[in-house]
């Protein structure tokens, strides 16, 4: 899918990788263990540390060059000119990102004699190439890389349970290596005699940049647990598809979940391998552990840029609108509205059987069972609601978190004396589902309390600019403001 036309962001990264105190080996980015040093001073007219001796980042055809004289070059050329010649399609996605798991010469040979473990599910294609890529384990063991154990996420690694379903361990039919899983009913998967079984963890997996999709909570684990176990985590980084903006409320004390483990907000803006950073930089690790931590970085992507997927990272997000969609109508999850489970628009529409008598929507569907949706949400019952598939991907990108569904479906919804009910029911905390997908219990009393889309976006704005300020340090791409 992606095509290696470079367009050179090699300065920005080496900025971002220096000031955020990592040492460089092969273009790989690597946390180190001791603090880092955040105060870092880079004067723009001197050449970078280790700038023609230490970093290669893979660009053949221009082998040799002086990346000072290139970074003078480039910004001889209107900024604005620069963006206009970036590969895109019709639809505005960038064409030119190499995903890390593409820059096997940075990688490979940081493997030769070890015992690989790989965290990935279906959406590991090197390149994100489904014509002519191959699964990451294949592109490994094809190279004589010793895989000895898979992680499989929350829909298993093949990609296709339910939300929630247990997924047991296993093999994998064409490779026949052991394959963990990691998500529901697997208890404590990541025993001494599993860990004992490899030396360097892989990461290639999918992310879509919110709090609440499991993949970034399974990674988390991982690397407390590589932690405690001194093993290499390597992460061969992707471009997260919402990764162009940050948005919602942080994660408050007592509201960890299945859902949410981090202090950071819904749509936090970061690819899983700035994440892994901030989570070794932050302390985040238990008893504030550090991991030896290398990222591969993408090569050519930045955080303006639009990118598509060409693997659906979980059976229900079928396509890039309801991939942007979701953090604003996940919310209806354990609700008394239905998100499309169980029909071809899963979190692109919305809507309860008891609407027909309000007689206030037009559009309706039917849910039934299907593969990643077994039993759903008013199976075989025709629902009436909102059909969000008419509207414009431009629009929801610069919507972000758009409440004005959920407070569309309440406020209809309370016409039919039910409010109460809305909002499903108490966990044994006391805690709905909204409040642990929000992190929070205020934005459901705001919308209890009648207050509108904007203003409850007001209540989180403080909150955003601290964290963006915290998160810069950790970016290896350029970021959304620059």
């Amino acid at each position: 899918m992606f095509k290696n036309n470079s367009i050179s962001l090699k300065r920005i990264l080496l900025s971002c990788l220096l000031t955020a105190g990592l040492s460089v080996l092969s273009g790989c980015a690597k946390a180190q263990p001791a603090e880092p040093l955040f105060n870092v001073e880079i004067n723009e007219e001197e050449s970078l540390p280790g700038e023609e001796t230490d970093i290669d980042l893979g660009d053949e055809s221009k082998a040799g060059e002086d990346l000072t004289e290139s970074a003078t070059e480039e910004t001889d050329q209107p900024e604005e000119i620069t963006e206009k010649l970036r590969p895109a399609n019709s639809e505005g996605y960038a064409l030119d990102i190499v995903l890390g798991d593409e820059r096997s010469d940075m990688y490979l040979p940081l493997l030769e004699g070890k015992r690989v473990a790989v965290f990935s599910n279906g959406t590991g294609i090197v390149g994100d190439d489904l014509q002519n890529g191959k699964h990451i384990v294949d592109f490994l063991i094809e190279n004589n890389t010793d895989v000895s154990l898979i992680f499989s996420p929350e829909h298993g690694f093949r990609g296709t349970a339910d939300a929630g379903e247990s997924v047991r361990d296993g093999y994998d039919e064409k490779t026949g290596v052991t394959i963990v899983s990691l998500y529901g009913g697997a208890g404590n998967a990541l025993t001494d005699d599993k860990m004992a079984l490899f030396d360097t963890l892989i990461v290639d997996i999918q992310d879509v940049g919110l709090r609440y999709y499991t993949y970034y909570i399974t990674m988390y684990k991982l690397m407390d647990a590589c932690a405690k176990y001194d093993k290499e985590v390597l992460i061969l980084d992707r471009p997260n598809p919402n990764g162009f903006y940050v948005d919602g409320p942080i994660l408050k004390e007592g509201f960890k979940s299945g859902v949410g483990a981090l202090p950071i907000p819904v749509v936090h803006g970061l690819t899983l391998g700035e994440l892994a950073r901030m989570i070794v930089g932050e302390g985040w690790l238990s008893d504030g552990a550090k991991c030896s931590l290398t990222v591969i970085p993408c090569e050519n992507y930045s955080h303006k840029d639009f990118t598509k997927v060409s693997v659906n990272p979980s059976p229900n997000l079928k396509s890039m609108r309801a991939i942007y969609l979701y953090a604003s109508t996940c919310y209806f999850e354990n609700t008394v509205i239905s998100v499309g489970r169980g029909t071809d628009s899963p979190f692109e529409i919305y809507g309860c059987p008891e609407f027909e008598a309000l007689g206030c929507y037009d559009f309706s569907f039917t849910p039934i069972s299907m593969e990643g949706a077994k039993n759903p949400q008013y199976s075989n019952l025709p629902c009436y609601g909102r059909d969000l598939r008419t509207t414009g991907l431009e629009k929801i990108r610069e919507d972000g978190i758009n409440l004005e569904y959920v407070i569309d479906a309440y406020e209809h919804y309370k016409e039919l004396n039910e409010a109460d009910r809305f909002f499903g029911k108490q966990d044994a905390g006391g805690h709905y589902w909204i409040d642990l997908l929000m992190g929070t219990d205020s934005v459901r009393g705001m919308i209890e309390a009648g207050q509108d889309a904007d203003t409850i976006k007001e209540s989180w704005a403080d909150d955003i600019k601290t964290f963006k300020e915290k998160r810069a340090l950790y970016l290896l791409y350029e970021d959304i403001d620059q």
